[in-house]
């Protein structure tokens, strides 16, 4: 398979300062970032990553979690999984990260507009998906129910604890919300997300579906959602294991006939299915 060829400077990392870091769980943390180059913000699209740099360690590939009418704030949510992500979770505010990107496709959000839109995460998948959240609430009159469905490990492994209260406070959407196990003084749903979305109260005929999670938990989303009528060009999964380089260069992604950094990460069910499960591509 031929390459494309590669302006240098996608590959030149751009210095940002962190702003504001947050501790989300024991493992996760987000970060707002600034340019420090004296250059513009880093415009981007739901579902779109960016490639951070910590100086000296490494490089790893992070969705953006911030709100894309607001790029002047530039967020990732990140879980300390390797080297490089512990070595920018022990950072703090004013320290410097290397970004370059934004890179990858795209949550589909002008196919939402007249249908339903329905948003499933698994555990940290809810960063991907924040935006295409955020574009949702901003279009809310364009769209028919807003329905977000959020399942993790723990009650204590909650992303963004404070925003799904604020959402599910709403009357225009609908939040559900379920942990794997329980713990003490949890009231919630117990079991996998995937046991919400019978009760999930959406169009299936006129819905647009994003999930975002552990591929297992996505491949059963999608089954579930195609046994309840939802066509599988109207699911769309976000990929994205073993990115390196963000631009279908070094050929680390190549995920069947795909590069997920550069094709993906986000695709349709329709597209992937073949694919999902398999080990090795």
């Amino acid at each position: 398979m031929a390459l494309a060829a590669v302006a240098p400077d996608v590959l030149l990392p751009r210095p940002f300062a962190i702003t504001r870091y947050v501790r989300d769980t024991h493992d996760t943390f987000t970060i707002e970032l600034e340019p420090a180059d004296g250059g513009g913000p880093i415009t981007f699209e739901p579902g779109q990553f960016n490639m951070l740099y910590a100086m000296g360690v490494g490089e790893v590939p992070i969705s953006i979690s911030g709100d894309p009418a607001k790029p002047e704030k530039l967020v990732h949510t990140i879980r300390a999984v390797g080297p490089v992500t512990k070595a920018m979770q022990a950072m703090g505010k004013g320290d410097m990260i290397g970004v370059r990107g934004p890179y990858g496709s795209a949550w589909p959000m002008e196919t939402a507009r007249g249908n339903d839109l329905l948003v499933i995460a698994g555990g940290i998948g809810l960063a991907p998906l924040r935006p295409a959240i955020y574009w949702g609430l901003a279009h809310r009159q364009e769209l028919g129910r807003l329905v977000i469905l959020y399942g993790t490990r723990t009650p204590h492994d909650m992303l963004f604890r404070k925003e799904l209260e604020k959402w599910r406070g709403r009357l225009d959407v609908s939040v559900r919300v379920t942990v794997d196990r329980a713990e003490p003084g949890w009231k919630g749903n117990v079991g996998v997300v995937t046991t919400l979305i019978p009760r999930a109260g959406f169009d299936p005929v006129d819905v647009v579906a994003l999930v975002c999670g552990p591929e297992v938990m996505m491949r059963f989303c999608a089954r579930e959602l195609v046994n309840h009528g939802v066509s599988p060009d109207r699911i769309f999964l976000s990929q994205e294991r073993n990115m390196k380089c963000g631009v279908g260069l070094c050929g680390r992604c190549q995920y069947g006939p795909t590069f997920v950094c550069k094709d993906g990460p986000v695709f349709s069910y329709e597209r992937v299915s073949p694919l999902l499960g398999k080990r090795e591509l």
